[in-house]
């Protein structure tokens, strides 16, 4: 008795089958363009911009280490860049390495 109206109902929805699961898929779909201009796009610009910065490192510039270095720069080469940590304590890290450049004077003083 309670079997035969679920068989009807099943049967009324597997012939609306193709239309229906495309409905439902529409909304997974949406998020690769969101998660593209939201997530993707702007670590893409990020990392362009420091490999930029890493690139055009100078001498005299304010550097910041993956490891969490922050020293100056005292000497540059192809791959490499010699920092000066402290008075006399010099370090040569790879370029890859750097995690911010701050150029020469580029940081304002504080207003006190």
């Amino acid at each position: 008795m309670f079997a035969t109206p679920a068989y009807a109902q099943a049967a009324g929805t597997a012939a609306q089958g193709g239309s229906g699961s495309l409905w439902m898929l529409l909304p997974y779909l949406a998020l690769i363009p969101i998660f593209y201009f939201l997530m993707i796009r702007p670590q893409q610009k990020r990392m362009k911009a420091l490999q930029d910065s890493v690139a055009a490192v100078k001498k005299g510039d304010t550097v910041v280490t993956a490891g969490g270095l922050i020293g100056k720069v005292t000497k540059v080469d192809e791959t490499e860049v010699e920092i000066e940590l402290g008075t006399n304590v010099k370090v040569r890290a790879i370029k890859a390495t750097l995690a911010e450049v701050r150029p020469l004077g580029g940081a304002k003083p504080a207003n006190d």
